[in-house]
This record gives structure tokens, C-alpha cells and sequence, in this order.
């Protein structure tokens, strides 16, 4: 049996954002597998799978918008919330009147994808996981055909939901826009594939119940092409680079 899937996003804003330009937000010309990978996290996830993009395709033309939005530009400090959960006076909240600061973006607009991903196992699991492939494949299946997710599809950024999710069996690459069509082969450049953590999703200290994470990561890169609007992840990732 083939565990992987294929399915079609659409939504009205998507931000990728490059890691060289976080200030002011500017969003890379496609999605990276990194975030796609998060996104499908919010429909199913558990410890004993992970997804992997094996193709993009980018059905609409590539078109930016510049807005400008509120954002907060402080983070809740982790010793504040310790200090109030140990029951000590301690502020761990932010107040966005006082961290408010407005800045521009470079955002996608009017996106629609089409995303082919499968998921393989861990080994990571927790006392309570004893699953085999089928039984994952079955849930993430019935899921993407009734919609469920259980937090907010996003595109990029949490602020840009997911319109539109379908689940289909191919893709109709009639779709493709004229304009993606007539860019040929496109070098994207050096980009963001994924986000990396220190450790590869095991609690340091073996506790499932009460995990506690490192936050110490890596960012890996690759360099893709899009083919007449179809980008093969799958080809790429043996160039994945730190």
C-alpha cells in the first residue's frame, strides 16, 4: 500500500518569510517544504511519524502585495511564567500597547498549490504509541477528506489561514497558469527547506508525559527549480545542505 497523499491548497495570502529579511517580512517566491511540513502537523501528528514533501506545484501566477501590520516585537520571557508558576510576583504577560510596532511585509497573493507528501515512521514513540503505517495512513486520510484539523491551516504565517484544502487522487496540471508556464525552468536559489532540532524530536529527558525540548536548531537549504510550475522536492533533497 502507498502511503502518500496529494492534495490542493488555496488562500488569499501566504507569507514564506526568508530568513535574511525578518524585519521587514518578505516572503520567498514558492513554499518551503519546512513550512508545508508544519501546516500538515496541524491536520495530524504524532511522535512516531514525520511528513515529507516530495512535490510542489504552483498553479497560480506569482504575485506580491506590500501591506504593512501590527506586530508584537517582545517575546514572553520562559523565567517569567516559571517564577508565576512557582507562585512568585511575576509579569509574564506582553501588552501589545506597549510592544506594538508596525512594520511592512512583502507578501504572496491569490496562491493556490498543489502539495504530494508521505509520511514514514519515527521510531520515536511513547508508551501509548504501538500504531503501525496503516492505521496513520487511515486517520490523516479521513481527515483530509472531511477537513479536520485541529489548529488553524496556515499559510507561512498564522495570519494567513488556508481558504480552500482538497484531497485528490492526481493533479490536473491543465490548471497551471499561463504565465507559470511560459517561466520555464526557474532557479530559485538558496532556499529555507526546513528547520532542524537538536533533538530529532526525542525528549531530552525520555518523558513523554512531561517532555522537555532542546531549542537549539540548525536551518538546512537547498537549491530547487521550478519546471514549468512543478517543483520536485524529492530530486533535491540529496543536495540539502547546513
Amino acid at each position: 500500500m502507498s502511503y502518500g497523499f496529494k492534495i490542493v491548497l488555496e488562500a488569499d495570502y501566504a507569507c514564506y518569510t526568508r530568513p535574511e529579511l525578518k524585519v521587514e517580512r518578505v516572503s520567498y517566491d514558492v513554499p518551503t517544504p519546512g513550512a508545508l511540513e508544519g501546516m500538515l502537523k496541524s491536520i495530524y501528528w504524532k511522535p512516531a511519524i514525520r511528513y515529507v514533501i516530495d512535490k510542489i506545484i504552483v498553479f497560480h501566477p506569482i504575485n506580491f502585495v506590500n501591506i504593512r501590520r501590527n506586530e508584537v516585537k517582545d517575546k514572553v520571557l520562559y523565567s517569567a511564567v516559571r517564577k508565576q508558576m512557582q507562585r512568585k510576583e511575576a509579569d509574564p504577560c506582553i501588552y501589545t500597547s506597549e510592544s506594538r510596532s508596525q512594520r511592512a511585509s512583502m507578501v504572496l497573493k491569490n496562491v493556490k498549490y498543489g502539495v504530494e507528501f508521505h509520511f514514514e515512521l519515527t521510531g520515536l514513540k511513547s508508551e501509548q504509541e504501538a500504531d503501525g503505517e496503516s492505521k496513520h495512513f487511515n486517520i490523516i486520510k479521513r481527515r483530509l477528506e472531511k477537513g479536520q484539523c485541529f489548529k488553524t491551516l496556515c499559510m507561512g504565517c498564522s495570519e494567513f489561514p488556508v481558504k480552500r484544502i482538497g484531497l485528490v487522487d492526481e493533479f490536473d496540471e491543465g490548471q497551471i497558469s499561463r504565465e507559470i508556464l511560459e517561466m520555464g525552468d526557474v532557479d530559485l536559489g538558496f532556499m529555507s527547506y526546513k528547520v532542524v532540532f537538536a533533538d530529532q524530536g526525542r525528549p531530552l529527558n525520555d518523558d513523554w508525559e512531561n517532555p522537555r525540548f532542546s531549542d537549539r536548531a540548525t536551518t538546512v537549504y537547498y537549491r530547487p527549480h521550478m519546471i514549468n510550475g512543478v517543483i520536485d522536492v524529492r530530486k533535491y533533497r540529496e543536495e540539502l545542505r547546513c
